[in-house]
């Protein structure tokens, strides 16, 4: 909970770290309830509440009334379980606004999978069905999404991305190495320890290993097939073993950060924002990009 953090990436004021969005006005949520702002629900004999979806409308409220609301543009973007957020509050952000306004949706490594583990489990399901349990997140769904689907499902992007109104921008890595440690290959799915070297570093993975890494990569681009027919989407998935490429400026934009056809993210994003051109840049498989910032682990 620090007092001050460094803007950077895509919340740098430097032209040369972030050409296109550097002299906007930028606004970073603190995150602390732990359901992307979605929960509203309390568990009176622990004394617990949880109030996400409160504490999103109170900030949203404050920023409109210090001159959001005279925007001539906006784009709502997170990383991780900001990433989530910014899918699950988009059409709800667009609707603060005028319909003169620009706005858009961005999500950085918020495309989390309902994806089986190593084990043939479903680590990662079984994690948010708790969280939307314990918060009460339903109450907040859309009911296009829970009249079809249960709540558990409908917390997971690729079962709302379809149905989201406002243009949305889809950044991740195909093998994003946050769902490789806690959804495809925790340790509580690997009790022999099989995976954990490959776990922590993708150059130690073995052949069978990155053959199932790369079912997984199959499953992203399945998720958002549909997704990337709308000419107002953009996509960006780049095959590296990262997460979170936005706010971060050597991925973002620097002499070396990622490319996809030679373009690096803050481009890809921007050109997407202004409608200079349309953005669907999905990777060649692993290990074809060498421009990739992969995160290793100790």
């Amino acid at each position: 909970m620090e007092k001050e953090i460094a803007f950077t990436g895509i919340l740098s004021n430097k032209a040369e770290e972030n050409p296109d969005f550097f002299n906007w006005n930028r606004v970073k949520l603190r995150y602390c309830d732990g359901a992307s702002f979605a929960g509203d629900g309390e568990n009176k004999a622990a004394q617990l509440q949880f109030r996400g979806q409160r504490i999103w409308l109170a900030a949203m409220e404050e920023l409109l009334s210090k001159g959001m609301h005279s925007a001539n543009q906006a784009l709502l973007s997170g990383c991780s379980a900001g990433g989530l957020a910014s899918i699950l509050h988009c059409d709800e952000f667009r609707g603060l606004f005028p319909e003169t306004t620009k706005v858009k949706c961005l999500s950085d490594a918020g495309m989390f999978l309902d994806a089986a583990d190593v084990s043939g489990g479903r680590t990662l399901r079984n994690f948010f069905g708790g969280v939307v349990g314990l918060q009460g997140v339903r109450n907040n769904m859309t009911q296009i999404c829970t009249d079809n689907l249960d709540p558990t499902s409908c917390f997971f992007p690729q079962n709302l991305i379809g149905n989201i109104k406002t243009p949305l921008f889809i950044l991740n890595t195909a093998y994003d190495s946050w769902q490789v440690q806690s959804s495809l290959a925790p340790p509580s799915a690997d009790p022999s320890g099989y995976w954990h070297d490959c776990r922590l570093n993708h150059d130690k993975c073995t052949r069978a290993q990155i053959l199932f890494l790369q079912g997984f990569r199959n499953e992203m681009l399945m998720a958002i097939k549909h997704f990337s027919i709308s000419k107002e989407n953009g996509l960006f998935i780049n095959s590296c073993f990262a997460h979170c490429q936005t706010e971060r400026q050597d991925t973002w934009f620097s002499g070396n950060s990622p490319v996809i056809g030679k373009k690096a993210i803050a481009l890809a994003v921007a050109d997407w924002y202004y409608n200079r051109e349309s953005v669907k840049a999905i990777d060649c498989p692993y290990p074809c990009d060498k421009s990739c910032h992969h995160l290793v682990f100790r």
